[in-house]
């Protein structure tokens, strides 16, 4: 008999969000139609900007776009807040890509914004170091590389490796870049933050050693049943 089960990226975003919340996370659900200021402007990616390429995602004919990113929803959170802020952004995601063992036209991200008076590049990997390490286990190394994102300055990527393994390529990260900051009408000289974002289909992949995303949105109950 087939009994009702949680998706696995429902699971697998629980389990981030849960142990976020321990350390005063906030859980922001935005709207999957997005402003070209909310998915790009307000995050240093002007329209004449090469980044703004590698976001390419689906038009409306009023302009708007579908999200590319859940960064987009940084900007609605930040309208009725001010530092501290500790908040998390779970959500869908549409890029206009070719569908394939890794790619798909919708995936599902969740971003972490932080902005305080006080804070650094090492508060940054100590929390993502101790989420790994909760969902994977201790016997995990990681390595952090240079990176380049319009929203982040320094910007990092996270690659871990499990039990010998090659490295693996995680996430990307960084602090978030003093203009961010001021488009909230924030002073950068007086607030600092950091944000990273994380992709929920690679995740599992590591976990569970799925090699294909498109198994996330086939309804497939021998897929979803068994995680």
């Amino acid at each position: 008999m087939i009994k009702g089960h949680l998706h696995p990226l429902t699971i697998i975003s629980n389990q981030i969000v849960n142990y976020y919340k321990q350390y005063g996370f906030e859980v922001h659900l935005g709207n999957e139609v997005v402003t070209t200021e909310e998915n790009f402007d307000s995050l240093n990616i002007p329209i004449n900007h090469p980044a703004r390429a590698e976001f390419d995602t689906f038009y409306l004919k009023d302009g708007r776009t579908l999200r590319a990113h859940t960064t987009s929803m940084y900007l609605g959170a930040m309208k009725d807040r001010k530092p501290p802020v500790r908040i998390l952004f779970p959500g869908k995601c549409y890029r206009n890509e070719a569908t394939d063992s890794t790619h798909n036209f919708m995936f599902h991200q969740i971003d972490g914004l932080v902005i305080d008076q006080k804070t650094n590049l090492g508060n940054l990997i100590a929390s993502l170091e101790g989420l790994f390490t909760h969902l994977i286990g201790p016997d995990i190394e990681f390595r952090i590389r240079n990176s380049h994102f319009p929203f982040t300055e320094p910007s990092i990527e996270l690659d871990i490796k499990i039990s010998g393994s090659n490295w693996l390529e995680m996430l990307g990260a960084g602090m978030l870049n003093p203009k961010v900051i001021a488009y909230y009408g924030l002073d950068p000289d007086k607030y600092q933050g950091y944000a990273f974002g994380i992709g929920l289909e690679r995740m599992i992949n590591v976990i569970s050693g799925v090699d294909d995303v498109r198994y996330n949105t086939s309804g497939d109950y021998r897929y979803i049943g068994q995680y």
